[in-house]
């Protein structure tokens, strides 16, 4: 077995390499966007079985924005949203036969965490403006800025560790048990790991909810409200 670092090369566009992971990932791009459309594009006060699905997950997801937030989930459900429903299909394509996660290499998770750095100084700065934004590295002191600004970069770091390592250690615990042993013992292990990828999107989200909370401030959400 290779190493969980390595990337496997489909084939090129001009210079440009295009690994597994990546072709992994424009398709369930795809899926969600298509599904999304399927989903959503015959809406009506008479909810169907799949629109009243549709509607649970979403009131889901709102009511997870909201109570970690203490504010208006509106404006945060699509980047929220999305993340969670990213990473969770993600995590879960190594049903696929033949297909690995992109969430087990750690490029991707580096690219999710980027997402999550630029959206909490984008939410910073929209609710805060650019100095009032840039006055909470100083806070509650001045001497404390230094440490805040590794502790930005730091956390960032750590989504990316925390969701590479417990999805790629899945993954390769199991090709590791299924190489040795054949098919059908892995299966419990198979389970936990799905479980386990449900939790890390889980997670990832929240995490990203609390980063993003933490640099609204505290009138954030009657600032919301009264722009309503």
């Amino acid at each position: 077995m290779g190493s969980p670092l390595s990337l496997h090369i489909l084939f090129y566009i001009g210079p440009v390499a295009v690994s597994a992971p990546v072709v992994v990932t424009w398709a369930i791009m795809l899926l969600l966007s298509v599904g999304a459309w399927l989903l959503t594009r015959r809406l009506s006060v008479h909810a169907s079985t799949r629109q009243a699905a549709l509607e649970v997950v979403v009131a889901a997801i709102q009511t997870q924005i909201r109570d970690t937030m203490r504010t208006d989930p509106e404006p945060y459900l699509p980047l929220i949203g999305t993340l969670f429903l990213f990473i969770f299909t993600a995590n879960w394509s190594s049903l696929i036969p033949g297909a690995e996660p992109p969430t087990a290499h750690i490029e991707t998770d580096a690219a999710l965490a980027l997402i999550v750095f630029f959206a909490v100084a984008y939410y910073g700065i929209k609710a805060r403006g650019l100095f009032g934004y840039a006055a909470t590295f100083a806070e509650p002191s001045i001497l404390m800025m230094p440490l805040n600004l590794i502790e930005t970069i730091t956390r960032t770091f750590s989504l990316v560790v925390r969701l590479f390592g417990n999805v790629m250690s899945g993954v390769f615990v199991v090709g590791i048990v299924l190489s040795l042993v054949g098919l059908l013992v892995p299966v419990p292990l198979m389970a936990l790991d799905l479980l386990t990828g449900a939790v890390q999107a889980y997670i990832f989200s929240v995490l990203a909810m609390v980063f993003i909370a933490g640099v609204l401030g505290s009138d954030s959400e009657p600032k919301q409200r009264k722009g309503k």
